[in-house]
């Protein structure tokens, strides 16, 4: 019988298809009236950020969802992005699931491994087995990023954890102009450009849309999960010039001023209570007039590219709301805002135009961040605010992300859905840690947590549901204490109270002092009751301890660059030499060839015609950090990018036609004296070769000492966000036949310089 005969193939014997039941099991069907599932989820948003949380920049997306909902005041964190995620995704804590702290590194010990362990499903793998479709859009970071190149494995990839289909990207932030795009398992390239407009976040949610349109369309009796994980407000501080400069007025009166606005509006919204009083600045932070005008307007420029990425966000949140609304689904999809950490420190205390250069030794003074004021938040600029708007964006907390203090773990946290939530614009006031909200979404639907998933027996859910204090506001908080730990900094909750100990990195643990605060009472953790409670003191201290052994975070390791450094090394381990062919694809940063703090030799392979080829042989990274080799003119060139500064060789002569090795190697050279006190870099000599001879050089200072970039590399074209002053992708036009990188034994890397680029990047 043909395939297009019109006669219906027979699934069994006299019944079609149609008419008859599927020899396989029923497919696992959802509880009636089982609610959709729509998590936004925000990335170092402080907890006054959203306007409906004390802030002036324009939310009313999420302000409406509050004033539809409820938006609670005591929603707890990590500290951190990977590990955030990691709890709110298995209802479990992060070192009891293997992510201890990033997911970029993997010390070896069972609480700190950079993935999610087999045995603690996700809420992705939950839902699949009663029945949903599950939906994964923007930022994962639960995957080691050395595992996210082409062959991965894909296990700790989003479809290897019950997702049915991803679109984002895998590492702790990308360029919102040329983003490292990953379409379930495979990298592609951005559909457009900064200079057609193009925005991750506009991306982003058009593709929520079409995910969650394309599932209405096919099997709307099927409830989803869509799990859209912005790369706001994380730097690279990103957004449409306009919007940016629209809140240069909002924050010209300096962060002292704007907290005692947000905690003014706090107290008048009774998000926090009437006796709440602001902490002393933050270590380290001035006084706004302290400052200079230039320094003050930069930092108001700054302050502006977050808000207007933030106030961006929002703007087409509200598309991806409006068109639940319009699609008839809004009424019975619960929608999460919230963030997974506190606002970010790694500004440092003057804030960033281009972090890239300063993160390789190259300074950037105020009167080059004021020189280049018009770029902040632009497609070759990647900013980051000074600590002062850190702090503010906390309001009224305690330090930052990364800190185990309010700053760096209490977070905004909106719940809205029309079918169930009665109390319309209300506040809740429990304790609620990020690890609790899938038992809560659990609850919610009316199932429980599988027993074994794949097979594999699972590890008991460590999260406690709230799912109570959504109807009733004098529900208790949660029974069981719960602890706090990243890079040394710890606490506990525990009954209304928390201990909390600042650590200074490389300093013995048993010098921490701990402190105590009755959070009931004080929200602010301003009234330090360590010495008028010392036996409850010694009581949390030893709780915490107990807690920590419980969950795998011991043993404490506070090695903030070594950590960074063996893993690296652990990773390419004896491996110097790649080979890339033409006709690859993207290849992700950590993946790519180290050559920070060695000597290197790039050689390509080519065929060139008569008439000339012009293009990119080899690049790695983007417009404000990376390296590029390329032919221009028919001149070998090579551009050395350290944050926006090019330090460029041209070939002495043209490159002949034929087959050609065209390269370029890198020696660093051993200084004949000591260097300068205070020096951190030395010289290095990038000299251009055509087939094998020498045919340019430059010296210079400046170098890849800690970081390449976090964008990748690039055989043949460079894809995004250009390297050198080209127009990208500049496509070599020749026929390349393969690129070699060899690297030599002589990298000397410095932990701590690489450590405190890499957590700029979380």
């Amino acid at each position: 019988m043909s395939a297009n005969s019109g006669t219906p193939f027979r699934g069994t014997i006299g019944k079609t298809v149609a008419e008859s039941k599927p020899w396989w099991p029923d497919a696992p069907r959802p509880p009636e009236g089982a609610p959709n599932i729509l998590v936004v989820l925000f990335d170092d948003v402080g907890f006054s950020d959203f306007g409906c949380y004390g802030s002036a920049i324009k939310t009313p997306t999420i302000d409406r969802l509050a004033a539809e909902g409820l938006r609670y005041s005591g929603f707890h964190t990590t500290a951190m992005c990977s590990t955030t995620r990691a709890a709110l995704l298995t209802g479990r804590n992060h070192h009891s699931v293997g992510v201890g702290c990033l997911a970029n590194f993997d010390s070896g010990y069972p609480g700190y491994r950079g993935k999610i362990a087999r045995e603690a499903g996700t809420l992705a793998e939950m839902l699949r087995i009663h029945g949903y479709r599950n939906y994964m859009v923007g930022k994962w970071h639960v995957t080691p990023l050395t595992e996210s190149g082409a062959t991965g494995p894909f296990d700790g990839w989003p479809l290897g954890r019950g997702f049915d289909r991803f679109y984002g990207f895998l590492d702790a932030e990308t360029d919102q102009y040329a983003p490292e795009l990953v379409s379930d398992n495979t990298h592609i390239d951005p559909p457009g450009t900064y200079a057609d407009g193009y925005h991750l976040t506009e991306d982003l949610i058009d593709q929520s849309i079409r995910f969650i349109g394309d599932h209405v369309a096919d099997r709307p009796d099927v409830p989803w999960l869509t799990w859209v994980a912005l790369g706001a407000c994380h730097a690279p501080h990103q957004a449409p010039a306009d919007i940016i400069r629209s809140y240069d007025a909002e924050f010209a009166h300096g962060w002292d001023v704007e907290r005692e606005r947000r905690l003014t509006r706090q107290k008048a919204m009774g998000l926090v209570p009437e006796g709440t009083r602001m902490p002393a600045r933050n270590d380290g932070v001035k006084a706004w007039e302290e400052h200079s005008a230039d320094e003050r307007r930069v930092f108001t420029r700054l302050q502006a590219a977050f808000a207007g990425m933030l106030d961006h966000s929002d703007r087409h949140l509200a598309r991806l709301v409006s068109f639940l609304e319009t699609a008839g689904i809004r009424d019975n999809t619960v929608i999460i805002v919230m963030s997974d950490n506190g606002a970010s420190q790694e500004g440092g205390p003057l804030g960033f135009v281009n972090a890239m250069g300063p993160f390789n030794f190259k300074p950037e003074p105020i009167a080059e961040k004021l020189s280049r004021i018009d770029d902040i938040g632009g497609p070759d600029t990647h900013s980051n605010f000074p600590h002062g708007w850190a702090m503010a964006s906390n309001t009224p907390l305690r330090r930052y992300k990364q800190n185990t203090h309010g700053g760096g773990i209490r977070d905004p946290f909106v719940i809205n859905w029309p079918k169930r939530i009665a109390g319309k614009g209300e506040l809740r006031h429990q304790f609620v840690h990020a690890c609790d909200l899938t038992p809560t979404l659990l609850e919610l639907i009316g199932v429980e947590s599988p027993g074994t998933i794949a097979g594999c027996p699972q590890m008991p859910l460590e999260g406690e549901s709230f799912a109570r204090s959504i109807t009733d506001a004098s529900a208790p908080s949660k029974s069981s204490p719960q602890y706090f730990e990243m890079f040394g900094h710890r606490g506990l909750w525990q009954d209304g109270w928390k201990a909390v100990a600042f650590h200074p990195s490389g300093t013995p643990f048993e010098n921490d002092k701990w402190e105590l605060f009755h959070l009931d009472q004080d929200f602010s953790e301003t009234d330090d009751l360590a010495a008028r409670e010392p036996e409850r003191l010694a009581a949390m201290i030893a709780t915490w301890w107990a807690e920590a052994e419980k969950h795998k975070v011991l043993p404490l390791d506070d090695r903030f660059g070594p950590r960074f450094a063996e893993n690296a090394a652990r990773f390419h381990g004896a491996r110097h030499h790649f080979v890339f062919h033409a006709g690859m694809g993207h290849v992700p940063t950590d993946v790519a060839p180290d050559v920070r703090s060695r000597s290197y030799t790039i050689e390509s392979h080519v065929e060139i015609d008569e008439q000339g080829a012009d293009g990119v042989l080899i690049s790695h990274g983007d417009a404000t950090s990376g390296y590029s080799l390329y032919v221009r003119d028919g001149h070998l060139v090579h551009d050395l990018n350290i944050g926006g500064s090019h330090q460029i060789v041209r070939s002495d002569r043209k490159v002949p036609s034929g087959a050609r090795r065209l390269g370029v190697h890198v020696e660093r050279l051993v200084r004949k004296e000591p260097p300068a006190k205070g020096a951190r870099t030395g010289i290095t000599e990038y000299t251009l070769l055509i087939d094998g001879e020498p045919a340019g050089s430059l010296q210079t200072q400046l170098g890849f000492h800690t970081l390449i970039s976090w964008s990748g590399l690039d055989i043949g074209r460079d894809r995004g966000s250009p390297v050198s002053h080209y127009e990208a992708p500049f496509e070599f036009e020749g026929r390349l036949l393969r690129v070699t990188v060899t690297m030599h034994k002589d990298q000397r890397l410095d932990g701590d310089a690489v450590g405190n680029a890499q957590m700029a990047r979380q």
